[in-house]
C-alpha cells in the first residue's frame, strides 16, 4: 500500500450535521402573540363591555350609589374583573405590532408598496372597527389602528431620509438640523393622528417613532420601548417576547393580520347583534 492508500484510509466522512436553527421567537410567532392578546382586547371591549352597559353599569357608577354599586359588584363583579384582565391583556399587542412594523420597514423590498397595504387595510378596517365598537357602518370619532401604523410608517419614511440626507460638511449644524427636521416631521404625523383621532393617536406615533431611533441596540430600544409605554400598566410585558425575537421571519404569515383584524371585528359585531347587545355602546 502506497503513502497515499494509506492517506485515504485514514479519512472518514464527515457526519452530515444539521443546520442548527438560532434560538428564540420569530417574527411570526410574535405576530401570532399580537394577534391573540388584540383579539382577547377586542372581545373584552366589544362583548363584554356592551354586556356591562346593559346591565345598567353607568348609571350606577354616576349616580355615586354605594349600596347600589356594591349590589351590582356583587351580580357582576367577576364580568367586570375578567372584562378589566382582558382589557390588561390587550395592551401587549400594540407595542409588539410597532415592532413588527419597524422590522417591516428595515426589510421590506419595497417602503411603497408597503405603505400602500397600510393605508389600503386601514380604509378596508374602517367599517368593521365602527360596527364593532359604535354600532355604526361610519362614524369619525375614533378610527382604527391600522391609521396609526401608516402615520408611524410615514413618519419612519420621512426620519429615515432626513438622516440620510448630507446637507452639511461639519457634522454638528448637520446633527442639529436633522434633529430639528426630525421633531418637525414627528410633530406633523402626530398631529395628523390628533386631526384623525386614530387608535393611540399621537402617542402611538411617537412610540413608534421612539423604538425605530433605538432600533440599532436592542438594549436600548427594549428600553425606550418600556419608557415609551409607560403609560399603559401592561404594556412594557410586550417587550419580554420582543427581547427573545431571533430576527427570523418564521412561517410565512405576510396577509394574517390584514385579514384577521377586520373579519374578527365583524364575527364579535355580528356575535353582538345575536345576543342583542349591538346597540349598547361600549366601556
Amino acid at each position: 500500500m502506497d503513502s497515499m492508500q494509506i492517506e485515504n484510509s485514514r479519512q472518514e466522512p464527515l457526519p452530515d450535521f444539521p443546520l442548527q436553527e438560532k434560538k428564540g421567537i420569530s417574527g411570526s410567532t410574535l405576530k401570532i402573540i399580537a394577534i391573540v392578546t388584540m383579539f382577547i382586547d377586542h372581545v373584552g371591549a366589544a362583548l363584554l363591555g356592551r354586556y356591562i352597559m346593559a346591565s345598567g353599569y353607568l348609571e350606577i357608577a354616576v349616580s355615586g350609589d354605594m349600596h347600589a354599586i356594591l349590589t351590582w359588584l356583587e351580580e357582576y363583579g367577576v364580568l367586570y374583573y375578567v372584562y378589566t384582565a382582558m382589557r390588561m391583556i390587550g395592551r401587549i399587542a400594540f407595542p409588539i405590532f410597532c415592532f413588527l412594523l419597524i422590522e417591516g420597514f428595515q426589510k421590506t423590498h419595497d417602503v411603497r408598496k408597503y405603505a400602500l397595504r397600510l393605508g389600503l387595510f386601514a380604509l378596508i378596517s374602517e367599517i368593521p372597527f365602527d360596527l364593532a365598537f359604535n354600532a355604526q357602518i361610519l362614524e369619525f370619532a375614533y378610527q382604527n389602528v391600522f391609521f396609526t401604523l401608516f402615520l408611524g410608517l410615514l413618519a419612519m419614511i420621512g426620519y429615515d431620509w432626513i438622516w440620510k440626507r448630507r446637507w452639511f460638511s461639519a457634522k454638528v449644524p448637520g446633527t442639529a438640523v436633522k434633529l430639528l427636521l426630525s421633531a418637525v416631521v414627528l410633530g406633523f404625523f402626530c398631529f395628523a393622528a390628533e386631526v384623525l383621532k386614530t387608535d393611540y393617536a399621537a402617542i402611538g406615533v411617537i412610540c413608534i417613532t421612539v423604538m425605530y431611533a433605538f432600533r440599532r441596540k436592542k438594549a436600548a430600544q427594549i428600553a425606550a420601548g418600556c419608557v415609551a409605554f409607560v403609560w399603559e400598566i401592561t404594556a412594557p410585558l410586550a417587550f419580554i417576547p420582543i427581547g427573545f425575537y431571533n430576527g427570523k421571519r418564521g412561517l410565512k404569515l405576510k396577509y394574517i393580520f390584514y385579514l384577521f383584524y377586520p373579519l374578527h371585528l365583524l364575527l364579535i359585531y355580528l356575535i353582538c347583534m345575536v345576543l342583542g347587545i349591538a346597540g349598547y355602546s361600549v366601556v
